[in-house]
């Protein structure tokens, strides 16, 4: 009774800061409210799907939504501020508009024929995925990993970032600069598959993940020091991220740390 109650919190408490963690990683609540209030909505409602009928799990909810809120009151920019959603406009004018929402009829209609055919068994299935704590706490521990491990990353490089934008402009600036920009995009991916392992109990193929991106990506002697102290330090981030949230996801459904 007692690991049931601790997987039901663990669901709740990740699933909250996955909700939060995913926008605020990705600068949203700086530019895109608009996305920033639907992720954090959608995935605090899927986090407290199944214990709709108690109090907690919605004052938790509307606690988060706050926090939110303020987050992007706090960052709010000058003059105009925009909902930060696509632009839609391609879609209602211009040659290929007609053909555009066309295209997206019979992708709808294909759906819905797909989930009639699909029958009840299915919905059943997704509905018992929905309610399934163990899948709740592995994607959100994931997205905390990815997200969140980010914004570790981040500001654990941030004075190597700037004694790189401090240099003077050459070569060795200009390559370290191409070198970091890639950063951001690799390392979501490194922490996916980092915790992807952790949590399956492989930390060998772990182990894989960072040898393969040490002879990808190490920097070379024309990146300077720089680099480097940049390409260790998010590589540690990255796997602190990556380990303590498998850790603490195993943990919370009653499977050994490792």
């Amino acid at each position: 009774m007692l690991g049931e109650h601790l997987v039901e919190t663990a669901r709740v408490f990740f699933g909250l800061t996955a909700a939060l963690v995913v926008p605020l990683g990705m600068d949203w609540h700086r530019t895109r409210p608009g996305p920033t209030a639907l992720v954090v909505l959608a995935w605090s409602a899927y986090a407290v799907f199944p214990y709709m009928d108690r109090a907690r799990p919605w004052i938790a909810l509307c606690a988060t939504a706050l926090v939110a809120l303020g987050a992007m009151l706090w960052h709010r920019p000058e003059g105009t501020w925009s909902p930060g959603f696509p632009d839609l406009r391609p879609w209602a004018s211009g040659a290929l508009a007609a053909r555009r929402r066309f295209g997206l009829g019979a992708l709808g209609a294909a759906l819905l024929l797909s989930a009639w055919t699909a029958g009840e068994r299915t919905w059943s299935l997704l509905l018992e995925l929905l309610r399934s704590d163990r899948t709740a706490v592995f994607v959100s521990a994931l997205l905390i990993a990815v997200f969140g491990g980010g914004t570790l990353a981040k500001a654990a490089t941030r004075p190597v970032r700037r004694e790189i934008e401090a240099l003077q402009e050459g070569p060795q600036r200009s390559a370290a600069m191409e070198f970091m920009n890639g950063g951001p995009a690799i390392g979501r991916l490194e922490r996916g598959l980092l915790f992807a392992f952790l949590a399956a109990g492989q930390p060998e193929a772990a182990a894989l993940v960072l040898a393969a991106k040490s002879l990808a990506r190490v920097p070379s002697a024309e990146h300077g020091k720089h680099a480097s102290e940049y390409f260790l330090i998010g590589t540690l981030a990255s796997v602190i991220a990556a380990l303590t949230m498998s850790m603490a996801a195993r943990s919370a459904i009653g499977l050994p740390v490792l």
